[in-house]
């Protein structure tokens, strides 16, 4: 799979998680996918400076990315 196709199927897996994210103010945003198959990500609004972020990325977004995508080997958020 090329890096368009894997952005697109990484996309099409966060849009199925954006409606929670919204619907507490927040968002997130595909920075990167780095040859070790790193996704990064940037979460947005009150996603950004919440508490629990650090468990909305790891348990929510990372677990779901990873059932979508097994090739993918981490998910990190990024601030750039």
């Amino acid at each position: 799979m090329n890096k368009t196709e894997l952005v697109q199927k990484i996309e099409i897996a966060l849009n199925s998680m954006r409606p929670f994210l919204q619907a507490d103010g927040g968002d997130v945003e595909l920075v990167d996918i780095t040859t070790e198959m790193e996704v990064q990500l940037r979460l947005k609004g009150n996603c950004s400076s919440c508490e629990m972020s650090h468990m909305t990325m790891k348990a929510g977004i990372e677990n779901g990315l990873k059932s979508a995508l097994p090739e993918i080997k981490a998910v990190v958020a990024v601030n750039r």
